[in-house]
C-alpha cells in the first residue's frame, strides 16, 4: 500500500482540505494532487494544488492522466444555496464529476474510487424507510438527492468499464465552522421556521467526522455504499430551542412563502433542506464500523450545539479609508 498516488477533487472547499490534511498523515500516501476552481482554506505541506473552473474539461481530464492515480477521491460536489444556487451548483458539479470521473477511466494505475454522496438518496417520498440502511431502494425526492444519484451512477459506471472498485460515501448534512451549509445557515437566523403538526427527526455529521469517513474509505478501498451519520437524532424544535431561536410554527402552504422570505434574508431553503425538516432525514449507520473501521466522535446534539458557539461574523470599521491621502510619513512609518 506505501507509495500511492491520490488525487482529490475539491480540494478547496473546507471538506476537501480537511481529507486532504488527513490523507497527508497517512503513511500509505505517497505523491497526492488536488483541483477544485478556489484554493485551499488551509495550508497544505505535500498536496500539489491545481486551481481549474469545473467547465474547463480538457484541462482537468489532462491533469488527472497525468498524474495518474491509484485512488481517486471525488469530493468536488456543490450542495444546492451552499456556496451557489440550485442551478449552478448541479452545472458544477455535473461538469466536475463527467471530467474527473470520465478521466479516472483513462488512467491505467487506478484501482480504487471514492465518491461524496449523501443519504437524501433514499428520498422521503411515500412509502419510503424512516432510517434506511444501504440497502434501501434509491428514490431521491429532492434536486440534491438527484444529484448524488447522477454521481453515483456515473462513478459506477466507469469502475465497471475500467474494473476497479467504487465506494460511495452517502454522508448526513455536513455543519462545521467554514462549511457552506443551508441547514446550518437556516438553524443559526434569530429566527427559524420548524413543522408545527409533526417536527420530525434529523440527523448530521460533523465536518472533520465526515473527512475522517472519506479518508478512511479511500485507505480501505470501499466497494459499497455507507451511511456517515451521527448517533443520535434531533428535531427542529429541540434545536432551536439549545440555540435559544425564536420558534416559527408554519403549517403547509406557509411553508413555501416561509421559504421566499427566507431566502430574501440570506438564508435560502433548498428543497433537500426543506424536505428534511418536514419530513425528517435520518439513516441507519450500523455498517460504519465494519466498512471504514470508524465511528463518528460527535453525536448530532453535540454537532447542533457546536453550531450555535461559533462566533457570529463581526463587521469593523477601516481605520482609515481607501479613498483617504495617506502620507509618505505615514507610508515610512
Amino acid at each position: 500500500m506505501a507509495g500511492r498516488r491520490v488525487f482529490v477533487s475539491g480540494v478547496g472547499g473546507e471538506l476537501g482540505t480537511l481529507v486532504a490534511n488527513l490523507l497527508e498523515d497517512e503513511p500509505w500516501v505517497g505523491s497526492l494532487s488536488g483541483i477544485d476552481a478556489d484554493p485551499p482554506r488551509r495550508r497544505l505541506q505535500r498536496t500539489t494544488f491545481h486551481r481549474i473552473s469545473p467547465d474547463d474539461h480538457d484541462t482537468i481530464v489532462d491533469t488527472v492522466t497525468k498524474f495518474n492515480p491509484h485512488v481517486l477521491v471525488h469530493v468536488g460536489v456543490w450542495e444546492p444555496d451552499a456556496r451557489a444556487a440550485p442551478r449552478v451548483a448541479a452545472a458544477l458539479t455535473d461538469q466536475a464529476a463527467v471530467s474527473v470521473l470520465g478521466a479516472a477511466a483513462e488512467c491505467r494505475a487506478l484501482d480504487s474510487i471514492i465518491v461524496r454522496s449523501g443519504i437524501e438518496i433514499y428520498g422521503r417520498g411515500p412509502g419510503s424507510l424512516t432510517r434506511p440502511d444501504e440497502d434501501a431502494p434509491l428514490r431521491p425526492t429532492s434536486e440534491w438527492g438527484r444529484t448524488v444519484a447522477d454521481i453515483e451512477r456515473t462513478a459506477a459506471n466507469v469502475a465497471e468499464r475500467v474494473g476497479v472498485t467504487v465506494g460511495a460515501v452517502r454522508l448526513a448534512s455536513v455543519l462545521g465552522p467554514h462549511v457552506p451549509s443551508p441547514l446550518g445557515r437556516l438553524l443559526r437566523q434569530p429566527v427559524v421556521p420548524f413543522h408545527a403538526t409533526s417536527d420530525p427527526p434529523f440527523a448530521v455529521i460533523e465536518h472533520r467526522d465526515a473527512a475522517r469517513a472519506i479518508v478512511a474509505a479511500a485507505r480501505n478501498q470501499l466497494s459499497s455504499p455507507v451511511n456517515v451519520v451521527a448517533p443520535g437524532a434531533i428535531t427542529c424544535l429541540h434545536a432551536i430551542r439549545r440555540g435559544q431561536r425564536i420558534p416559527l410554527p408554519l403549517f403547509g402552504p406557509q411553508w413555501w412563502f416561509a421559504r421566499q422570505l427566507s431566502h430574501i434574508t440570506g438564508a435560502p431553503i433548498p428543497d433537500h433542506v426543506s424536505e428534511a425538516l418536514t419530513r425528517g432525514r435520518l439513516a441507519d449507520n450500523g455498517r460504519m464500523q465494519a466498512l471504514l473501521g470508524m465511528t463518528p466522535d460527535t453525536s448530532t446534539t453535540e454537532v447542533i450545539d457546536h453550531l450555535y458557539r461559533w462566533p457570529r461574523v463581526i463587521r469593523k470599521q477601516a481605520r482609515v479609508h481607501a479613498a483617504e491621502q495617506i502620507t509618505p510619513d505615514e507610508v515610512s512609518a
